[in-house]
């Protein structure tokens, strides 16, 4: 088993308090609401959203993968640390372990905020992580970090 690990930062006008709400507090609803390609459905098989949480993440019509279910790390409300971890699913390809993120929102110098994310892919036996399957799922998250900024843009007062 080896573990590779990608970090990566985006930066947002967003405030890292209402980010951190629409994004982690409250991504489960409010993605699959503003992105439904990206989620169609987030249910909890296990607690509430606090740590040791498990929920199934059904993706959305297009996707290539069906589901996969995260497992709540570490919720740091105060300091807006998140930290998850993809334990089943498609999306591990039965060539990874587990993905592990942790996220980060920092203010940023200009106004706004930095979004510090971690990610560490544990693979199985000899199997390597490859640039462009990294950059693929980045691409795609940050698709969704947009969607979101782009709301809270749209909707000054929802959060």
């Amino acid at each position: 088993m080896g573990i590779f690990t990608y970090q990566s930062e985006v930066v947002t006008a967003i405030p890292p308090a209402k980010m951190f709400k629409a994004c982690i507090l409250d991504g489960d609803k409010l993605i699959p609401k503003i992105v439904p390609h990206a989620f169609n459905s987030v249910e909890y098989i296990e607690g509430n959203g606090e740590p040791g949480s498990i929920k199934k993440i059904t993706f959305g019509e297009g996707s290539q993968f069906n589901y996969m279910k995260e497992k709540v790390e570490a919720l740091d409300k105060e300091n807006l640390v998140y930290s998850y971890s993809v334990i089943e699913g498609d999306a591990l390809m039965n060539k990874l372990e587990k993905i592990t993120y942790e996220t980060k929102l920092e203010p940023s110098p200009a106004g706004g905020s930095i979004c510090k994310t971690t990610s560490k892919y544990y693979t199985i036996g000899d199997f390597e992580i490859t640039e462009e399957g990294i950059k693929a799922g980045k691409e795609k998250t940050l698709g969704i970090f947009k969607a979101i900024e782009a709301y809270l843009l749209a909707n000054p007062n929802a959060y």
